[in-house]
């Protein structure tokens, strides 16, 4: 599933309880009110980060291999990259990649590998970093910002849906390492 934003259009910047006769009913998962939740992008790796990428890494893939400090200060300190991380109350609960890179019909700007700890799943943790991608973006002048997302992440497209991404009809191709 491609999803694309036309930046110039607006985000919710808060998460809102849902009003009481949308609550869902007994018997069925009841979603959290949105937490304080605190962006940053890393500057530094440290022995935190590289633990939080242990924990985080294979929720998101099956296939990754673990990525040790030096991996991470790579993908970090990459041109046109920022990891940013999701704290909650101070521990780190997501991160994802905003890369930028410039074509020549503009700015573009990806949000690949977006992860949220299961256990603050559905509690405003990938919007808040999704918004902030988004806001870096449009600083930076990014005329669109893609991401992909597999169909079977139900939820996660729920969520980039309602902050204003719009399924593109587009092939993704991949041509993989021998």
């Amino acid at each position: 599933m491609n999803l694309t934003l036309d930046i110039h259009r607006s985000i919710r910047d808060t998460m809102a309880d849902p009003p009481a006769d949308r609550l869902p009913r007994v018997g069925r998962p009841v979603r959290a009110a949105a937490m304080s939740v605190d962006i940053e992008v890393v500057q530094a790796v440290t022995d935190e980060i590289v633990k939080a990428f242990g924990r985080l890494l294979p929720q998101l893939s099956r296939s990754a291999p673990q990525l040790d400090a030096a991996a991470l200060t790579r993908l970090a300190s990459w041109p046109g990259n920022q990891l940013l991380l999701a704290r909650v109350d101070g521990e780190i609960m997501g991160a994802l990649t905003l890369v930028t890179f410039p074509i020549p019909t503009g700015l573009r700007a990806w949000i690949e590998d977006v992860v949220v700890d299961e256990a603050s799943r559905g509690r405003g943790v990938g919007a808040a970093l999704t918004r902030e991608a988004v806001r870096r973006a449009r600083a930076a002048g990014a005329r669109t910002v893609d991401l992909t997302s597999r169909p079977s992440r139900a939820a996660a497209n729920r969520l980039y849906e309602r902050l204003g991404f719009q399924l593109r009809d587009s092939n993704l191709y991949r041509l993989a390492a021998e």
